[in-house]
C-alpha cells in the first residue's frame, strides 16, 4: 500500500484534518515562501499531531545546525532537503538521529545516496505536475511529489509506483488545507493497489 505525507501544515485546523486521516507523514516547512513555519510554531503543532503520524521538516539551504535544533525541539524526526546535499551532510544528519529525504527536483534518482528516502518532484512546491515515468530502483523508499491531487493520484501510482506519495497545495483551497480534499486523497492513494 501506497503511504501518503501531507506537506505545509500550519494550524492546528489542518493538523486536526490530517489526524482524522490514515496519512503517515506531515510535513513542516521552514524554507522561505507562504507555507514557513517558526521552529516554535512547528513544535506546537507536533503536540497536536497523532503521535502514529512522522512529522517532517523542509528545508532549502538550511545549516546543519539550524536543521538540527529544530529536530532537537523534538518538532521533526525526518529532514526533508530541496537543493545540494552532499553525503556527508545527510550522514551528519543521520548521525544525530534524523532520517533523511533526498529530494531530485526534475532529475534521475541517485542510486548512491546515503538518504533513507529519496524523492522526485517537479519544483520546491510549485505545484507543477511532474512527467509521470516509472521511478527507478532504489535501495531507499521512493516518494512522488509535484501536482498531485485527489483526482490524478491514482493515475500517478499506477504509472510510477512510488512507496509514498506527497501532496500540499493539491489538497488545498483558496490557500488553506481542505480537509475533503486531505480525505478524498488519502482514501484514493491507499486504495490503489
Amino acid at each position: 500500500m501506497t503511504k501518503v505525507k501531507i506537506c505545509g501544515l500550519m494550524t492546528p485546523a489542518d493538523v486536526a484534518a490530517v489526524n482524522t486521516t490514515a496519512a503517515d507523514f506531515a510535513g513542516f516547512v521552514f524554507a522561505p515562501g507562504r507555507h514557513q513555519l517558526s521552529a516554535s510554531t512547528a513544535q506546537a503543532l507536533r503536540r497536536l499531531l497523532d503521535p502514529r503520524i512522522q512529522s517532517v521538516g523542509v528545508f532549502v539551504h538550511e545549516t546543519v545546525a539550524e536543521i538540527l535544533a529544530i529536530y532537537r525541539t523534538g518538532a521533526i524526526s525526518i529532514a526533508q532537503l530541496h537543493g545540494p546535499a552532499d553525503a556527508a551532510t545527510i550522514q551528519t544528519l543521520q548521525a544525530a538521529g534524523l532520517q533523511v529525504i533526498q529530494v531530485f527536483i526534475n532529475q534521475p534518482l541517485d542510486p548512491a545516496s546515503p538518504a533513507d528516502y529519496v524523492m522526485i518532484d517537479s519544483g520546491q512546491g510549485s505545484g507543477q505536475t511532474l512527467t509521470w515515468t516509472a521511478l527507478p530502483a532504489t535501495a531507499q523508499p521512493t516518494i512522488l511529489a509535484g501536482g498531485l491531487q485527489p483526482t490524478n493520484v491514482a493515475a500517478a501510482i499506477a504509472l510510477t509506483h512510488p512507496d509514498i506519495v506527497d501532496v500540499s497545495t493539491g489538497v488545498e483551497t483558496n490557500g488553506h488545507k481542505d480537509g475533503q480534499k486531505i480525505q478524498a486523497f488519502v482514501h484514493t492513494a491507499k486504495g490503489v493497489r
